[in-house]
């Protein structure tokens, strides 16, 4: 459902609603990726992500235009891997690939 409501962390839309709303609904069957980007946006809600199961990736400095939101991902203790985003992709589609136990789940 969309909702029109207030910003959240000073941004609409905020990554923050998309990550806690999968950690709710998805749990263990989602995969968080958090890329370049300014301030703290969704670093809380993807740690609440890990905490319910899900595997996540976080795009490391060296290929971040701007290292704000991967940073906090990262001081939160919400990262499983650290990568180039020229590596993510692949990274995830191989965990995929090994993951029979996973459920794919379309919102």
């Amino acid at each position: 459902m969309v909702d029109d409501g207030p910003a959240v962390n000073r941004h609409k839309p905020s990554v923050e609603v998309l990550f806690k709303s999968a950690a709710a609904v998805v749990g263990r069957n989602a995969f968080g990726i958090m890329l370049t980007g300014m301030g703290n946006d969704g670093a809380a809600a993807m740690r609440e992500m890990k905490d319910a199961g899900s595997y996540n990736y976080v795009q490391d400095e060296a290929s971040c235009i701007v290292f704000g939101m991967p940073r906090e991902a990262i001081a939160h203790g919400a990262a499983d891997e650290v990568l180039p985003l020229s590596q993510i992709a692949g990274a995830l589609l191989a965990r995929l690939r090994g993951s029979p136990d996973r459920v794919l789940h379309r919102i």
